[in-house]
């Protein structure tokens, strides 16, 4: 006789399309998207990593305090981009594109994906980690890139999954944490809030 598993409802804490279109190469569909307001501003001489598990940690405690069912796993991340320490704004207008594309060029940077899933009130974490490396930028490319608006509302005031792929010389890790979920990590602590039973 073969047991069906049931899988309980899924909340995702982030309204990102991006995120939504990755889980959904998964075969993942949330019941609920709840996008957690907070706020996200990075304390002083945080450290990127620190900051991103921080934050992926307030947006999943956030939804699991204001969702409509207890028994619901909370679903949430945070993705940072970095130059060493120094963590790059999500870009909000087009002069933050253009800052940050100006930092990264012909620098190498990390992308930092934490996430929280809590399930029953226990926490699940893990931190991915990416390395890039961007050419060295013309003004005319960055102009370019600042028009075409592709930038706004991105860690780092790029995306890879677009015209910034051309911007990247170099790149190791996952390319689902560099756009903004990393699925091997996301799928591995949905899993273990499942079956862990302890």
């Amino acid at each position: 006789m073969s047991v069906e598993i049931v899988r309980p409802s899924l909340i995702l804490a982030s309204s990102s399309p991006r995120r939504l279109e990755l889980l959904a190469q998964i075969g993942i569909k949330p019941d609920l998207v709840l996008p957690a307001n907070i706020d996200e501003t990075p304390k002083k001489a945080e450290l990127p990593k620190e900051y991103s598990v921080r934050i992926a940690i307030k947006k999943a405690e956030f939804t699991f305090k204001n969702n409509p069912d207890p028994k619901f796993i909370i679903l949430a991340c945070d993705t940072v981009c970095a130059v060493g320490r120094r963590i790059l704004p999500k870009a909000e207008s087009d002069e933050d594109v253009k800052k940050c594309l100006q930092l990264l060029s012909g620098k190498r940077h990390k992308v930092y994906s934490s996430i929280c899933v809590i399930r029953d009130g226990k926490r699940y974490i893990k931190t991915a980690i990416s390395t890039l490396k961007f050419k060295r930028l013309t003004v005319e490319e960055i102009n370019f890139y600042v028009k075409s608006g592709e930038g706004l509302g991105k860690a780092g005031g790029c995306a890879i999954q677009g015209l910034g792929a051309t911007f990247i010389t170099f790149m190791s890790g996952s390319f689902s944490n560099i756009v903004g979920l990393p699925l091997y990590e996301t799928a591995n602590l949905l899993k273990s809030s499942i079956f862990n039973t302890k």
